[in-house]
């Protein structure tokens, strides 16, 4: 935690802060990126929609996370990040953001491992998505975490690619 914890201090340093509301979006899809954000307080999520309209979650950033990592390196996002919380975050322009990396070595080796295991998540996700039932879903998803505090099991039914209603039936089987 503590080379995780320099490294984002490192690279956001100079950064400034923006604090978010609850539902407040920080970015839509489509806008061009002009920063790369590390969150310091609170959860966004990245959120795309499908043309059903069902909200898809794709990641939770948490405290000392960095959002949307993908974006250091295209012109526009590709997903919404929206506040989940009352949230705040650090932003440094995404051209310093490239400069730091790209005059340290060793911050550039540590990017490229916390990018590895972003897309490890990413894949792990996607298996568990591609489970039929919501069983073989909750199954996996449980193998990783525990879960959460009841006011919280529709965040885990998005990240399941479930109804609520669906997950709830299948919790209160297991009960």
């Amino acid at each position: 935690m503590i080379i995780v914890m320099s490294f984002a201090q490192t690279l956001f340093e100079d950064g400034q802060s923006q604090s978010l509301v609850a539902g407040e979006l920080l970015f839509v899809v489509g806008q061009r990126v002009r920063s790369v954000y590390l969150v310091t307080e609170g959860l966004i999520e990245l959120v795309r929609h499908s043309e059903s309209g069902n909200r898809m979650v794709l990641f939770r950033a948490r405290s000392e996370q960095i959002l949307a990592e993908a974006s250091a390196y295209s012109d526009a996002y590709h997903c919404d990040g929206i506040a989940a919380s009352n949230a705040c975050v650090s932003f440094v322009p995404v051209e310093t953001f490239r400069s730091k990396l790209a005059l340290d070595v060793e911050l550039a080796k540590v990017w490229s491992a916390k990018l590895a295991h972003s897309l490890q998540l990413a894949r792990l996700q996607s298996e568990i998505r591609g489970l039929r039932t919501v069983a073989e879903r909750l199954d996996a998803w449980l193998d990783d975490k525990p879960l959460p505090p009841k006011g919280e099991w529709q965040r885990v039914a998005q990240e399941l690619g479930v109804s609520r209603e669906a997950l709830y039936r299948e919790l209160a089987k297991r009960r």
